[in-house]
């Protein structure tokens, strides 16, 4: 446990599935309806700082909350990843994976999906080979 974390601080009250080796609940700051975030409940910075019995968990608990994410809001679609360190993004430093339920017509043009990380890089389609 880091005292400094705010995912190691969160009460398992607030979360939406709990086990012996991850925590899933709905992120503060939703992308969508049902954004759900899976961390280890060891704290680590990456996802490659856990042992694999904790990086198994964080998948198996993914189809779990997909699923329930399908049978409660109904979603079109889905992105699944994670930032890997502060140059990718990562704001919170304990391993986490996000599940973002995705409907149809929620943005323009969804073709891309995580590549627009890199707006500049993200509509490969159009560009000449």
């Amino acid at each position: 446990m880091d005292s400094t974390c705010p995912f190691c601080k969160l009460r398992d009250e607030r979360c939406v599935l709990v086990n012996e080796h991850v925590r899933a609940f709905r992120d503060a700051f939703p992308i969508s309806n049902g954004h759900t975030l899976i961390i280890s409940r060891r704290h680590a910075a990456s996802i490659f700082d856990l042992d694999e019995q904790e990086q198994t968990a964080i998948w198996s608990t993914a189809s779990i909350i997909r699923q329930q994410l399908q049978q409660e809001f109904a979603p079109d679609a889905f992105n699944i990843g994670m930032n890997d360190g502060a140059a990718a993004g990562q704001t919170v430093r304990h391993a986490h994976l996000h599940v973002i339920p995705r409907y149809a017509g929620d943005v323009a043009d969804p073709r891309g999906g995580m590549r627009w990380v890199v707006p500049s890089l993200a509509d490969y389609r159009s560009k000449p080979r």
